[in-house]
């Protein structure tokens, strides 16, 4: 599944000392609480969360850096791939972006701001390692042990991605990417080095984001439900591979994860945490009884099946090599082995229902529901709203895997946010979703789901992928022609959250 001319000082002056120009108060509410679902605890009813749960905003490397080819830096496949002519709407690419390869100073300023504590970043493989593998590139290393430290000295944990899509595109051309197993051995090199550089100050780091939308998306589209239709969606390197290879791609991707988790614990500092950060496909029970909470649970399973399943269990399931037949992956015992090997957290990604689901008598014991075509959405097509999918995700992944701490590594959405004439992004249907979602996160808490942490989708406006420049996900908004930075009013609403440590 993926933006200076304000200074630092007006920024935080804007979120926590003069504030937006709208009072408080009517950033306090109600969040539209179902009557459905179980019944609400004390603490719910106090709606805070956990003490020492991290608030934090999310980005990543190609989306926000620019600088494409500075100091050193080789090309992405991203880079490749935004430069077809026809590739992404308007002809838009990454090369300057939010130019936070030279703003990440103020940036940082900004995240403070914001009350942030966490913030989750990807680190660019070409810029340490140009060629995907040999000599690493002193300069490129040198921007993320600054930007760390710069994150450190202003009181924000630094969770550092390691594979944000952007795959050097030497290794595409000397492997074919994910298609080789050799992808996976040179990103557990790389995954070794960045964690033996960076994991002193860098205590947590994430693997890999979204396998289902770089291998998927990038080696053959994917298609996503949205209503009564489909939506075609393609990832670089925009290929169309035959199932087989497909298949190989999907297993050569969680046999990276698990190689890079070993590389990490072998030359990581000690006490280093590492995990992945998946868009997990949660079904949602349509109805919130017993029956169909557990073919809800058994569905999630199934959904997630190619990636986060195998990874968590250390099998694929039967229902899973039964429908892939021909084309199953070939993988060893010891693939499996490595691909299992135990993590200290779970990221997830959350921002709609994969599905709705019943109980069914027939095989397999759930049937998915379609969605109205009326059904309420954000402005991408595919985002259906449900926020209490933020409730569902992390209480199925406890149920299913019990991990040992689970963190929404992703929850936010797009909208066509404008600068009114008094200066001001009234993002009124951002703080809306956030607020909902964060109901139902709070819930799912108080009930001793082992959630530690929250990143928001994302700090700033950025370049989104297929839709370039024209869906903004940021709680500060950008004008990319400027590079000036105008904090929203959902990011009035996430400081409030975070100095309260509660839904507000």
């Amino acid at each position: 599944m993926k933006t200076l001319e304000l200074t630092r000082r007006e920024a935080i002056q804007l979120l926590g000392i003069t504030g937006l120009a709208i009072p408080a108060a009517s950033l306090v509410g109600c969040a539209g609480q179902s009557d459905t679902g179980p019944p609400k605890s004390p603490e719910h009813a106090a709606r805070t969360f956990p003490k020492g749960f991290l608030w934090g905003t999310a980005t990543a490397a190609y989306q926000i850096e620019g600088a494409w080819n500075e100091d050193g830096k080789g090309p992405s496949i991203w880079d490749t791939y935004t430069h077809i002519k026809g590739k992404i709407k308007h002809g838009d690419t990454g090369d300057v972006a939010n130019d936070h390869y030279h703003r990440y100073k103020e940036d940082v300023q900004l995240m403070k701001g914001l009350g942030a504590t966490a913030y989750r970043f990807s680190i660019s493989w070409p810029r340490i390692f140009p060629q995907g593998t040999g000599q690493p590139n002193a300069k490129g290393l040198d921007f993320y042990s600054r930007l760390v430290d710069e994150l450190v000295a202003a009181g924000i944990a630094p969770f550092a991605t390691l594979y944000h899509w952007d795959l050097p595109q030497a290794i595409q051309d000397k492997y074919g990417g994910w298609r080789s197993r050799d992808t996976a051995k040179a990103f557990a090199d790389y995954a070794g080095f960045v964690a033996e550089k960076l994991s002193d100050r860098a205590r947590h780091i994430f693997t890999i984001n979204e396998f289902r939308s770089f291998v998927d998306g990038g080696y053959h589209g994917a298609d996503v439900k949205v209503g009564g239709g489909v939506v075609h969606l393609e990832a670089a390197p925009g290929l169309r591979l035959e199932l087989p290879e497909l298949y190989q791609a999907r297993h050569h991707a969680v046999l990276g994860h698990g190689l890079a988790v070993q590389a990490i614990r072998a030359r990581g500092k000690a006490g280093t945490q590492c995990g992945l950060a998946d868009s997990i496909h949660s079904a949602v029970p349509l109805i919130a009884s017993d029956e169909h909470v557990k073919a809800a649970t058994a569905a999630t399973r199934e959904l997630n099946a190619e990636y986060l399943t195998v990874v968590l269990e250390g099998r694929y399931t039967d229902a899973y090599l039964k429908a892939a037949g021909s084309a199953a992956p070939k993988f060893t015992p010891e693939d499996l082995a490595i691909i299992s090997t135990p993590l200290d957290f779970i990221g997830i990604n959350v921002y709609k229902p994969a599905t709705y689901v019943l109980a069914s008598a027939s095989e397999p014991g759930y049937q998915e529901v379609p969605l109205n075509p009326s059904h309420p959405k954000m402005l991408s097509p595919w985002h259906v709203i449900g926020p209490e999918v933020m409730y569902w995700a992390p209480k199925q992944v406890q149920s299913l895997w019990n991990p040992k701490a689970i963190y929404i590594s992703e929850n936010g959405c797009g909208a066509s946010d404008q600068v009114a004439a008094d200066g001001n992004v009234y993002d009124t249907d951002r703080v809306m979703f956030l607020r909902n979602c964060l109901e139902w996160l709070q819930q799912a808490t108080s009930e001793g789901v082992p959630v530690a942490g929250y990143f928001l989708w994302s700090l700033m406006d950025n370049f989104e992928w297929g839709d370039g420049y024209g869906v903004r996900f940021g709680v500060v908004h950008v004008d990319f022609k400027t590079q000036k930075r105008t904090p929203k009013m959902s990011a009035r609403f996430l400081h409030e959250v975070s100095a309260r440590n509660a839904v507000v």
